[in-house]
C-alpha cells in the first residue's frame, strides 16, 4: 500500500517547474481556503433559523471530533510527509508533523458530511466536491500524500456521524448556551435587525 501510496503522490505532485498560476492556485486552495469554515459557520448562525444554527453546531462538534481523531491517530502512527523523506517536490513550507491524516481535510469534510446529515444538503455537498480541490492542491504541493487524504474523508464520516448520534446529549444544551450568549453579545444589532435574534 505504501509503494501505491508513494507512487500516486509523485502522479500527483508538481513537477520541477511547475507553472506559476497552478502554485499560486494551489497555494490559495490548500493554505487559505481553510478560512472559509469559520466564516460559513458564523454566518449561518448569524443569519439562520433555530435548524441551521443546530446544524452548525452539530458541524463544530463534527470538526472538533475529527482534528482530536486526526491527532490521536498522528500520535499513535507518525506517518511521515513526503518531504520529510525526500519524496518530490515541495512548494509550500510545513511543520515537520505526521501526515496520516490530513487535518485541513478533515475539518473540512467533518463540516461537510455534518452539515449534509442535518438535511444542509446544497452547502454540505458544495464543501464535500470543494474538498477534492483542497485534497489534489496540498498532494500538488508536496505536503500530503493521497492516502492522508482518504484517511480525512474516514475520520471526517466517523466524527459527523458520531456527532449526529450524540446530538440528543448535547445539541439541546448547547444551542441554549450559545443563544443566550448570542443574544448578550448582539443585541444591540438584534434590535436593529442587522442580525437575526
Amino acid at each position: 500500500m505504501e509503494a501505491l501510496n508513494r507512487t500516486l503522490f509523485l502522479w500527483l505532485n508538481a513537477p520541477a517547474h511547475p507553472q506559476a498560476w497552478l502554485v499560486a492556485l494551489a497555494t490559495v486552495l490548500a493554505q487559505w481556503l481553510i478560512w472559509a469554515i469559520p466564516a460559513l459557520l458564523a454566518i449561518g448562525w448569524l443569519r439562520g433559523d433555530e435548524r441551521t444554527r443546530k446544524a452548525m453546531l452539530a458541524a463544530t462538534a463534527s470538526a472538533w471530533l475529527g482534528l482530536l481523531a486526526g491527532q490521536l491517530i498522528g500520535l499513535a502512527w507518525p506517518h511521515p510527509r513526503p518531504f520529510m523523506i525526500g519524496l518530490g517536490h515541495t512548494l509550500l513550507a510545513h511543520a515537520a508533523d505526521p501526515s496520516f491524516p490530513s487535518d485541513h481535510l478533515t475539518l473540512w469534510w467533518a463540516v461537510a458530511c455534518a452539515l449534509l446529515q442535518a438535511g444542509q444538503r446544497r452547502i454540505g455537498a458544495a464543501l464535500a466536491l470543494s474538498g477534492l480541490a483542497i485534497a489534489w492542491a496540498r498532494v500538488y504541493l508536496g505536503v500530503h500524500f493521497p492516502f492522508d487524504m482518504l484517511g480525512a474523508a474516514g475520520v471526517a464520516a466517523s466524527s459527523a456521524w458520531l456527532a449526529q448520534r450524540a446530538a440528543p446529549w448535547y445539541l439541546g444544551p448547547a444551542y441554549r448556551t450559545a443563544d443566550a450568549v448570542h443574544r448578550v453579545l448582539f443585541g444591540r444589532l438584534i434590535a436593529r435587525g442587522w442580525v437575526r435574534a
